[in-house]
């Protein structure tokens, strides 16, 4: 039986199978469409769940003009690196008053020599791999990892030649249950850009944390920031997405949504709690069955992680 027709069988009755799936389909690599694909990063590809409303033109050029010098300062990052899809849906809420604290007290961690992860180009990553448009499923992380070659902006992932951590080590062990086709990422790694690029939005609760120091820059302002970024996706992914919240603190962050898309809900993949549940907890078999009988095949995740690091973005 088929991947693709397993997802389904987890669906309502009432979604339709797919004819002709097969495995090599599923886990083979998406192919990029000419009609729609762009070098140009301030312009996502359109995604076969996207754009149910036409989208709000963001003028960057303009709302820049009407910042202050201190907020042009302070929001050069955001300026600079948070892609023009995410930009324009959070504007107001960079220019907030506690938005600006927040980088008001970056800016002095690094003027009195504190180490910040992840490096400050990849502290918004999670935007410029999955732009708002192309969002399918939300998996939600705690804090950053705080160590050297770790953090890079997606929760969870660590670049090459970083072994993969215990928590993922843990997600490959469920991913493998669901699919047992399921290939990791080469050499024990932990890049998870080709989940980002394929609609998987893996977004931190805190975007940054001091070195070696966890939870170190917890009830700075990014709690709200990126609650922020979750409602957004609530708001304007109107067709649905599915959320994996995984552990307590992630499944608060989803109270909200709406009935429309999907919360899954688990124990963390943390070696202290996976045991509890986690390991059959069948989220991403789940996810593709409720994206399947919504989008269709296009709509479903290719988990798959063996690919190259060259092939991946890295």
């Amino acid at each position: 039986m088929s991947l693709k027709r397993k997802a389904v069988d987890l669906a309502a009755d009432a979604a339709k199978k797919p004819k002709n799936s097969s495995i090599t389909s599923f886990f083979s690599q998406p192919k990029p469409n000419p009609s729609t694909s762009s070098n140009n990063p301030s312009q996502p590809a359109s995604s076969p769940t996207a754009p149910e409303t036409k989208p709000v033109v963001f003028d960057k050029e303009a709302w820049i003009a009407k910042l202050t010098t201190e907020q042009k300062e302070l929001l050069k990052l955001e300026i600079e690196t948070l892609h023009e899809s995410w930009l324009g849906a959070l504007k107001d809420e960079v220019t907030s008053r506690e938005f600006l604290d927040l980088k008001r007290f970056l800016k002095r961690e690094l003027e009195t020599g504190k180490k910040v992860f992840p490096p400050a180009d990849d502290i918004y990553s999670w935007s410029r791999h999955t732009p708002l448009p192309n969002v399918k499923a939300v998996i939600l992380g705690q804090d950053p990892y705080h160590n050297l070659n770790q953090a890079h902006g997606l929760c969870f992932s660590v670049r090459p030649p970083t072994p993969a951590p215990p928590s993922l080590k843990n997600m490959y062990i469920a991913l493998k249950k669901d699919y047992p086709e399921f290939k990791p990422p080469p050499k024990n790694g932990g890049l998870l850009t080709p989940w980002a690029d394929r609609g998987v939005l893996l977004l931190n609760t805190c975007l940054t944390v001091r070195a070696h120091e966890a939870n170190s820059h917890a009830g700075k302002g990014w709690e709200k920031f990126t609650q922020k970024v979750i409602d957004i996706v609530a708001a304007k992914r109107t067709r649905g997405v599915v959320f994996l919240a995984w552990g307590s603190p992630a499944q608060k962050r989803c109270v909200k949504i709406s009935s429309k898309h999907l919360v899954l809900k688990s124990v963390h993949p943390s070696p202290l709690s996976a045991a509890k549940g986690f390991f059959d907890c069948g989220h991403f078999k789940k996810a593709n069955a409720w994206l399947m009988e919504r989008y269709g095949e296009d709509g479903t995740i290719d988990w798959n992680l063996d690919v190259a690091p060259e092939d991946a973005g890295v």
